[in-house]
């Protein structure tokens, strides 16, 4: 592989593997100077995305019925630099051995009016009476019984508090989301080597799952997605607002002769994930107009790259991929231009969504920020083209932090 590519002059340092106790301290501090600047003194992380930032814990994840009864809760209070980290198993949560001994607990089981009562005298322990507390999951048994958790008046929405916090990316964060990349596309490698008519949708997702792990994943964030795509919109899968459907769920279908892939998959490293899209044809070379539509996406995602530095806002974005698309948007109604990446696969901002033309205008890039790219080519009859690179906003531009060549279609990543 290539060298991922630049633009600009000025660069950041990204180690080549991440001191994790400096990275918990810097993004620690980030987050309670985000808390001071909203007067909150508690914070009470569910969600998983959230406990893997607050906390620096990370684990492979379990299956959807046992992650919400059976899932790590942490609690980030303003005047500690350590959470607390209420922990349902400890094989397989890294940062177990790396937290005192009081700021680690047994697990708490809010899905259940029990476990909430119990978790009450818990917080009652560690909140400072009186102190603003702010959430971002709730429960059912949590609803049920808000005076008792919160006996200071109702939380505020922690999401807002988290969300800024995890905008910016220390060079820590930076090195964990590069090594994610790395080790997805190393796995990749095998896996397009193996693509051919015959092979099921769900043989692809056993080779690539078995490999990113060998290579040090932590865990899967979606299951892996290898989309064949209909030869035109009106043979596809019927949606809500009359365009393509993405993405469809893979299924134990043999691949045929020219079939066009959407891939799209994402793992962990260390709690900080890749994204990964390519389009593949199964045993096929690209016909002129799919290489046409390849050479558009390229145009694409030049003219989004080179609108991208500090001070540009997400409208100069859109505008940019727009512009380069003779004036309509090269991206899926339901999803986007380009979104943050970090500890989730798809973070804020979400550039060219239904939350406006204001939230673009306003959103302001800094150094530091991650983004992913996806813009989408479509032509009847050809299948049309998808993929998605990852980009740190820097002073003067941005580095690339993808670097998987574009076969069948281009030579290698970031260069043509």
């Amino acid at each position: 592989m290539t060298s991922p590519p630049t633009a600009g002059t000025a660069t950041i340092d990204i180690p080549e593997r991440p001191d994790r106790a400096r990275m918990r301290r810097e993004t620690g501090a980030r987050l309670r100077a985000t808390m001071a600047e909203h007067d909150v003194g508690a914070l009470l992380l569910l969600n998983n995305n959230n406990v893997v930032y607050a906390s620096g814990a990370n684990w492979p994840l379990g299956d959807a019925g046992l992650a919400h009864v059976e899932r790590p809760v942490a609690v980030v209070l303003a005047d500690d630099p350590v959470p607390h980290l209420f922990l349902p198993f400890r094989a397989g949560a890294s940062a177990e051995s790396d937290l005192p001994a009081d700021h680690l607990h047994g697990p708490v089981y809010l899905e259940f009016d029990e476990g909430v009562a119990h978790f009450a005298g818990e917080l009652a322990g560690l909140v400072p009476s009186g102190a603003t507390v702010a959430v971002d999951e709730y429960t059912g048994a949590m609803l049920r019984e808000p005076r008792r958790l919160f006996p200071s008046g109702a939380p505020s929405d922690a999401a807002v508090i988290i969300s800024a916090a995890k905008l910016i990316k220390t060079p820590d964060e930076l090195s964990c989301i590069r090594n994610a990349c790395r080790i997805t596309e190393e796995a990749m490698v095998d896996v397009q080597a193996a693509l051919a008519p015959g092979i099921r949708q769900i043989d692809l997702s056993a080779s690539f799952v078995r490999r990113a792990f060998e290579l040090g994943a932590t865990a899967t964030m979606l299951d892996a997605i290898w989309q064949v795509m209909p030869d035109s919109k009106s043979d596809g899968v019927w949606t809500t607002h009359g365009d393509l459907a993405l993405p469809l769920l893979t299924t134990e279908r043999e691949l045929r002769k020219g079939d066009v892939l959407w891939t799209d998959v994402s793992i962990t490293y260390g709690g900080y994930c890749s994204d990964f899209g390519r389009t593949w044809i199964v045993g096929d070379e690209p016909n002129a107009r799919q290489q046409a539509q390849f050479d558009q996406w390229w145009e694409l995602i030049t003219a989004v790259r080179g609108a991208t530095r500090a001070g540009a806002t997400a409208a100069d974005l859109a505008r940019a991929a727009t512009a380069a698309n003779g004036g309509a948007k090269p991206w899926l109604p339901h999803f986007y231009i380009g979104h943050g990446i970090g500890v989730s696969a798809a973070e804020t901002p979400m550039i060219g969504t239904d939350l406006g033309p204001a939230f673009d205008e306003n959103f302001v890039l800094k150094p530091g920020m991650v983004l992913v790219f996806e813009p989408v080519v479509w032509e009847d009859g050809t299948g049309g083209y998808r993929s998605e690179e990852i980009v740190v906003v820097t002073e003067d531009g941005w580095i690339g932090l993808t670097d998987y060549p574009y076969a069948p279609y281009g030579p290698t990543g970031g260069t043509r």
